[in-house]
C-alpha cells in the first residue's frame, strides 16, 4: 500500500453495509454530486469510546448534511455485531463491515493483531479519518495507533470549515 497523499484520488472500495446492501465508494461519488465524504474507521461495536463517538456523530448529522458532508463509518467487527449496535443506537449513516480488511489495507490503517506490543481486545483496526472532496480527492486524513487522540465531532466541523475556507 502506497501512502495516501493530499489532493490525490483515494482508493475505491465496495463493502457490505449492515443494511444488507453493498456500499460502493465510486457509486456514492457518482450519486452525490458536490458532496464531500467523511470516512471514519472505528475499532468495533465493543469499543465504548467508538460507540460514544458514533452517537455524537449522529447528533451532529444535521450539521454535516447542511454542509454537504456525507458520513460513512467502517469497522473490521462482525457484521451482526455492527447491525445490533446500529439498531441499539439508532444510527442513520452507513456502517460498513470490513471483515476481509480490504479498506484497512488500502487506506493504511493501523492494525492491532496478535504481534502488537500490548494486549487489547484482540485483533482490530485503530481509528482513522479521511475527508474527500466530491471527486474523491483526499483533503484530510488522520490515523491513530491507539483508541485515544481521535478528533471529536466538533473538531471535525472546525477542520471541514478550515479546509472549505482555504481550499485552492
Amino acid at each position: 500500500m502506497s501512502p495516501l497523499n493530499l489532493n490525490e484520488q483515494v482508493p475505491d472500495f465496495t463493502l457490505p453495509g449492515v443494511s444488507g446492501k453493498n456500499f460502493s465508494f465510486k457509486g456514492f461519488l457518482n450519486e452525490n454530486g458536490e458532496d464531500w465524504h467523511l470516512l471514519i474507521y472505528f475499532r468495533g461495536s465493543w469499543c465504548p469510546a467508538c460507540v460514544e463517538e458514533l452517537k455524537e456523530l449522529e447528533e451532529s448529522r444535521d450539521y454535516f448534511d447542511k454542509h454537504q458532508v456525507r458520513l460513512t463509518t467502517i469497522s473490521a467487527d462482525h457484521r451482526d455485531s455492527l447491525k445490533n449496535m446500529v439498531k441499539k443506537h439508532d444510527l442513520t449513516f452507513p456502517v460498513l463491515a470490513d471483515q476481509e480488511l480490504d479498506f484497512l489495507e488500502k487506506y493504511g490503517i493501523h492494525y492491532h493483531d496478535e504481534n502488537s506490543p500490548y494486549e487489547d481486545h484482540g485483533t482490530h483496526g485503530e481509528p482513522a479519518y479521511f475527508l474527500t472532496d466530491e471527486d474523491g480527492r483526499l483533503l484530510y486524513q488522520q490515523r491513530q495507533t491507539s483508541p485515544f487522540g481521535r478528533p471529536h465531532p466538533k473538531e471535525l466541523r472546525k477542520i471541514i470549515q478550515y479546509i472549505r475556507k482555504n481550499l485552492k
